[in-house]
């Protein structure tokens, strides 16, 4: 009598736990949202009166540029890639701009800046798409040559100094009404271009085709290296946006400038739901993972602890989340 009566709620159980797998696989937002709101709960009750309107609005400002920084780790990510230069073009495209205002102007920095990132684009994607390096290998290459050309344009330009824009300033810092950034005008349609651009364009299908069975992409005729040359120049063009929503946000030009978001973007990525090894994933949740990791950093901020403290705090519990993620959504 007992195996009869164990039996059923084994199977009940197994039917919660595929349940629980399925929400995750195909509707991973819902658990975000969910997670999001008790950050939100816990960051209230750990500051009473914290959460606000203004908190609202500076979360929202925090996460713009992690937000489209992880738009680009989306978008490689699956195709079964990766990119760890977007830091780097971020803050070239922010210096470049910092150091053109005073000559050429602020127009001419940011359009300079942008032809620079395609090329970073371009080479980045005929390295991956025609060559076949791994795109580990290949963007952290860039990453260094990014980097070095940068400190080099930043010897020519010592005696002009650099100056950040009040245009920038203006469009990464202030706010709407003290609550809604400036920078939501470049980031909403940005967003609205890569979730639709995801689900109802072919070129999207051919990302989702690439990440999850190039080879039989390749049968049914998909040129590969076309879709990765254009996927790298869209990834560097986005680093760039996000370069100059930093420079305005912190009010500072530097080389190195965004370095510090290229592992919380893969990370916001990840939890959003995107596989690492391609085929999977989309841009709404991923939106959501940086809300995530924008308001848990506030909420370490908020505990007090020493900046080494909250930076092990943070690493950890982003594996944590990442894994138990994984964990979840894994075959058994």
């Amino acid at each position: 009598m007992s195996a009869a009566v164990s039996a059923p709620e084994a199977r009940r159980e197994g039917s919660g736990a595929a349940a629980v797998r399925r929400l995750f696989r195909e509707r991973p937002i819902i658990p975000l949202l969910v997670l999001l709101a008790l950050l939100v709960v816990l960051s209230e009750v750990v500051r009473p009166g914290i959460v606000s309107a203004d908190w609202i609005g500076v979360m929202f400002r925090a996460a713009v540029p992690l937000a489209i920084l992880a738009g680009c780790q989306t978008l490689t990510m699956l195709t079964g890639g990766i990119d760890l230069s977007v830091g780097a073009v971020a803050s070239m495209s922010g210096f470049v701009v910092a150091t053109l205002v005073n000559g050429p102007g602020v127009g001419a920095g940011i359009v300079v800046a942008l032809v620079i990132a395609i090329l970073v684009g371009i080479v980045t994607g005929v390295g991956v798409g025609v060559f076949r390096v791994h795109p580990l290998i290949m963007t952290l290459g860039m990453s260094l040559v990014v980097l070095g050309l940068a400190n080099v344009w930043q010897l020519q330009m010592v005696q002009t100094g650099t100056v950040v824009p009040d245009a920038l300033r203006t469009l990464g810092s202030d706010r709407f009404f003290d609550v809604l950034p400036y920078s939501l005008l470049v980031f909403v349609p940005l967003a609205a271009v890569i979730l639709l651009g995801l689900r109802r364009t072919g070129y999207g299908r051919l990302l989702y085709a690439v990440g999850d069975n190039p080879i039989a992409a390749r049968l049914a005729g998909v040129r590969a290296w076309q879709v990765l040359i254009a996927l790298y120049v869209l990834s560097a063009v986005l680093a760039a946006l996000a370069g100059f929503l930093v420079s305005g946000l912190t009010n500072v030009a530097s080389v190195t400038l965004a370095d510090s978001f290229v592992l919380p973007s893969v990370a916001a990525a990840v939890i959003g739901g995107t596989s690492i090894m391609g085929g999977r994933g989309g841009y709404g949740g991923t939106i959501v993972g940086a809300l995530i990791l924008t308001v848990l950093s506030s909420l370490l901020s908020s505990l007090g602890y020493p900046e080494a403290v909250r930076q092990i705090l943070y690493g950890a519990i982003i594996v944590a989340v990442a894994a138990a993620y994984t964990r979840v959504t894994g075959e058994t």
